[in-house]
C-alpha cells in the first residue's frame, strides 16, 4: 500500500521531456508568459532561431533592423505592458549592439532579459570569428549576467534571469549561451524562480520609520512631494494619490514619474530638474520637509548639492537601499515598496491642506506663463514652436495617448505640455539620454498597449539615429504614429552652444534628407508641415489613422527651452530667459 508521502511525491512530481537546448530556450520563454520578442538572428544563435520557427504560433518574433532597435523595442513594450520584454541576438557584433539599450534599461529600471548566441564553448577565449566576451562587456550595465555553456543548465539560469529582471527594483538581465549548450540535449523541466539566495529585492519596512516620517509630515507647514518612477514600477498610483489628497502635500514629478498622478490634478505642481517648472524648482529650496517617492536624486533634479534643499528635512520613500544616502543625505529613510510603504503611513498622517503654500507654486506658475509658457503655446512668432504641436497633439488626444518622447529639446517640450489622465504613458529615455531611443521604444510601446495611440515625438538628430526602423514598422505594420520637430540642429546642444558659448555653433547644424520621401519608401503615409494653419489639420488626420502614419513639422530653428537650470547651479538660480 502506498504511503502519504510516496503519493505526495507523485503528484508533486515534474514531468521530463528530452529536448535541445535551443528548444529548452523557446519553452522556458512560453513558460514565463512571454509571447513577443524582438531581435536579430546570426550563426552563434541559429539553433534557438530554428526552433523558434517551430513555436511561431505561440511566440511572435519582431525582426527589427538593428540590434540596439531590437532592446529599445524590449523596452517601450515593458514600459507600456509592465512585463519583461524580451530581446535576442547573435554573438559578437550582435550583442555589443545591445548594449545601448541595455545600458539605459539599466539606468531606468526597466525589466528587460536579453539573450545573446556565443561561440562553442571550446572556443571561447580564442578570438573566434564574432567572439565578444560579453559577459564582461554587459556586466556594469545589467542587474546580473550570466554564460550557459551546458545545455542542462539553461532552464535554471532563464527561471533565475526573468525572476531578478522583476523583482524589486527592476532591471536588465542579459543570458549568453554557447553555440554547443543550444545544440546539447537536456531532461527539460522548469519551475519559476521564486527566490535567489543572498538577493532581497524588498527590503524590509521599519515601523519606527513610517512613524517618524508621519510626524514630519503632520507638523510641516510647506512639505513637498517629488515622486518618481518607482511609482509606476511599483503600481503605487492609487496609493499615490490617496496620500497626496489625504496630506494635501503639493506634488512634483521627475521625468520618468511623469503620468503617475493626472497632470490635471489640483495638487500636481508640474516637474523638477533642469528644464522643470519655475515653482517646484524654485520652492524646493523653501520647503521645510521634502518627500521623495520612489525617486533616485539624479543630479538634473537636485542641481548642485551643496545648496539643495538645506533647509528641509528630507524622508525617503525607496526600494533599493543603495539609493539611501547616494546623493542627499536623508533624515528617514522609508525602505519596501512604495505600494506597501504609502499604504502603511496613511491612517498616521492628518487629514491636511496647505493652501496658503499651494498658493506660492500657483504664484511662480503666473510668472512662468507669461515669461515662458505663452509663447511656446500660443507663438507671436511667424514660425512654428514645439510647444504648439504638442497642444494640438493634447487636443486630439484629450490626453489619453502614450507619449514616446527621444533625448533633446523636443523631449523638454513634450515633457512639459502633454497632458496625460494614464499611467505608463509618458515613454523616455531618462539617466542615460539615448538619442535614437524614440522610433524602436514606440514600436514595443504600441505592441505592449495595442489598444491605446501611441505618438511618437522626435528631433530630426535623434530620428536618423534609428530611422532604419521604418523597416520593422512597414513589415509589421504597427499604427505608430511618427512626429518629427525638425528644427534642422542638434537643438539641446545647440541651446547650450548660444547661451554659453557664445553661439559657436560647432557641429550641431544638420544638412537633413528629404524625410517625406523615405516614409514614402516605406510606404508610411506621411505629411509635412510648415505653416501654422495647416498644423492642426495635418495631426488630426495623424491621429485619425488607423495606420503607420509620419508627420514632419518644421519648427523656428533657434528657439530655446525654458526654464533652465545651468550645468551646476542650485535649482533656485533656474532661469526664465
Amino acid at each position: 500500500m502506498e504511503t502519504q508521502t510516496q503519493t505526495l511525491k507523485k503528484e508533486t512530481k515534474i514531468s521530463t521531456e528530452r529536448m535541445t537546448g535551443a528548444e529548452a530556450v523557446i519553452r522556458c520563454l512560453l513558460a514565463e508568459g512571454v509571447d513577443l520578442i524582438y531581435g536579430y538572428p546570426g550563426g552563434a544563435i541559429m539553433p534557438v532561431y530554428d526552433e523558434l520557427y517551430k513555436y511561431r504560433d505561440q511566440l511572435h518574433h519582431v525582426l527589427t533592423r538593428h540590434e540596439q532597435g531590437a532592446t529599445h523595442a524590449a523596452q517601450g513594450y515593458a514600459r507600456t505592458s509592465g512585463k519583461v520584454g524580451v530581446a535576442i541576438a547573435t554573438s559578437g557584433p550582435g550583442a555589443t549592439n545591445f548594449v545601448t539599450g541595455i545600458a539605459d534599461a539599466q539606468i531606468d529600471s526597466t525589466p528587460m532579459v536579453c539573450i545573446t548566441g556565443q561561440v562553442g564553448s571550446n572556443l571561447l577565449g580564442s578570438d573566434a570569428f564574432q567572439e565578444t566576451d560579453i559577459i564582461g562587456i554587459s556586466t556594469p550595465i545589467t542587474k546580473w549576467n550570466h554564460q550557459v555553456t551546458k545545455a542542462e543548465d539553461i532552464p535554471e539560469v532563464l527561471a533565475k534571469a526573468f525572476y531578478i529582471a522583476r523583482s524589486g527594483r527592476p532591471g536588465p538581465v542579459l543570458i549568453d549561451i554557447t553555440k554547443d549548450a543550444q545544440f546539447g540535449e537536456l531532461d527539460f523541466t522548469y519551475e519559476k524562480c521564486k527566490g535567489v539566495r543572498s538577493y532581497e529585492p524588498v527590503p524590509k519596512t521599519d515601523p519606527r520609520s513610517l512613524e517618524q516620517a508621519a510626524k514630519l509630515i503632520n507638523s510641516a507647514k510647506k512639505p513637498m512631494i517629488v515622486f518618481g518612477q518607482g511609482v509606476i514600477l511599483g503600481e503605487a498610483e492609487e496609493e499615490l494619490k490617496n496620500f497626496i489628497e489625504k496630506s494635501g502635500v503639493p506634488s512634483a514629478w521627475t521625468i520618468l514619474g511623469l503620468s503617475a498622478l493626472p497632470t490635471s490634478h489640483p495638487l500636481n505642481v508640474g516637474m523638477v530638474g533642469m528644464h522643470g517648472n519655475y515653482g517646484p524648482n524654485k520652492l524646493t529650496n523653501e520647503c521645510d520637509v521634502l518627500l521623495a517617492i520612489g525617486m533616485r536624486f539624479d543630479d538634473r533634479v537636485t542641481g548642485n548639492l551643496e545648496t539643495y534643499a538645506k533647509q528641509a528635512k528630507i524622508v525617503h520613500f525607496e526600494i533599493d537601499p543603495a539609493e539611501i544616502n547616494k546623493n542627499v543625505k536623508v533624515d528617514v529613510a522609508v525602505m519596501g515598496d512604495v505600494k506597501h510603504t504609502l499604504s502603511q503611513i496613511l491612517p498616521m498622517v492628518q487629514s491636511n491642506s496647505h493652501d496658503s503654500w499651494l498658493q506660492e507654486f500657483r504664484d511662480h506658475d503666473a510668472i512662468e506663463y507669461d515669461k515662458v509658457i505663452k509663447e511656446e503655446l500660443f507663438p507671436s512668432q511667424e514660425g512654428l514652436s514645439m510647444g504648439e504641436v504638442l497642444r494640438g497633439i493634447n487636443k486630439e488626444t484629450g490626453g489619453d495617448a502614450v507619449i514616446v518622447s527621444d533625448v533633446g529639446q523636443h523631449q523638454m517640450i513634450a515633457c512639459r505640455y502633454a497632458e496625460f489622465n494614464k499611467s505608463k504613458s509618458n515613454i523616455t529615455s531618462g539617466g542615460l539620454g539615448t538619442m535614437g531611443f524614440a522610433l524602436p521604444a514606440a514600436i514595443g510601446a504600441k505592441m505592449g498597449a495595442p489598444e491605446r495611440e501611441v505618438v511618437a515625438i522626435i528631433g530630426d538628430g535623434g530620428y536618423q539615429m534609428t530611422i532604419q526602423e521604418l523597416g520593422t514598422i512597414f513589415q509589421t505594420k504597427v499604427p505608430v504614429k511618427i512626429v518629427v520637430l525638425n528644427n534642422d540642429f542638434l537643438g539641446m546642444v545647440r541651446q547650450w552652444q548660444q547661451l554659453f558659448f557664445d553661439k559657436r555653433y560647432a557641429s550641431t547644424e544638420m544638412v537633413n534628407p528629404d524625410f517625406i520621401k523615405i516614409a514614402e519608401g516605406y510606404h508610411i503615409k506621411s505629411t509635412r508641415v510648415t505653416k501654422r494653419e495647416n498644423l492642426q489639420g495635418a495631426i488630426a488626420e495623424m491621429i485619425a489613422s488607423k495606420e503607420p502614419y509620419f508627420l514632419e513639422v518644421c519648427v523656428e530653428k533657434e528657439n530655446n527651452v525654458f526654464p533652465m537650470i545651468p550645468t551646476g547651479a542650485s535649482v533656485s538660480d533656474v532661469r526664465l530667459e
